[in-house]
């Protein structure tokens, strides 16, 4: 990869930008009653409920009643909201630092697998952290629930670059997930693979550009 033909960078935004725990999501729903969540979790994803929450196809109120079925407790879409919300932490100073720094010298832009639960909880989060919108240190963000697809299909990066008019051979993609990379690789996108695993950081991975 050559730095200097790079123009455009997009960013990934899930254990990219912000940190997440889905652990902590998951004891919450325990706390909420929801014994089996681990189990339901997996049976979630073979009947896509949380794709189809990630592309927007079902609302949050049609996610809740679902998750309701499994719980024998009243629980209020506020309890839900934030027990799902629970994996969502913090915005590292060095990233957001990171990224306006970038901003002056590339075409900055976001591509996110998020639903319209989360979206909610961390702009807010943002906003209360930082004193300004998440989104304004994009030209434009990607969210799959506002586009109907979502990573690593291959359609949303062609999306995403013939919306904003992006030349591939000149457009970074970071991404923590290698799935995610390597469709990425497939529509010709110069990529960068966080490794979460061995802690991997966008503040150490773009020092130097």
């Amino acid at each position: 990869m050559q730095n200097e033909s790079i123009k455009n960078i997009i960013f990934d935004l899930g254990a990219v930008i912000i940190n997440i725990n889905t652990e902590l999501s998951v004891k919450a729903m325990k706390n909420l009653g929801f014994k089996d969540f681990e189990k339901s979790y997996t049976l979630f994803k073979q009947t896509d409920l949380f794709d189809k929450l990630e592309k927007g196809l079902i609302k949050p109120g049609y996610f809740r009643n679902e998750l309701r079925k499994h719980i024998e407790n009243d629980v209020s879409d506020k309890d839900f909201d934030e027990a799902w919300g629970a994996m969502l932490l913090d915005f590292p100073k060095t990233r957001i630092d990171l990224i306006k720094k970038l901003g002056k010298k590339y075409n900055i832009y976001l591509l996110s697998n998020t639903n319209a639960i989360h979206y909610d909880q961390y702009t807010q989060d943002f906003i209360n952290q930082y004193g300004f919108e998440f989104n304004s240190l994009f030209i434009k963000a990607y969210y799959s629930f506002q586009m109907g697809m979502r990573k690593p299909d291959v359609e949303i990066f062609e999306f995403a670059l013939n919306n904003s008019n992006l030349l591939p051979e000149e457009t970074l993609f970071i991404d923590d997930l290698k799935v995610n990379i390597e469709s990425a690789k497939k529509v010709g996108l110069q990529t960068m693979w966080v490794d979460i695993s061995k802690g991997e950081d966008i503040a150490n991975k773009l020092n130097g550009f």
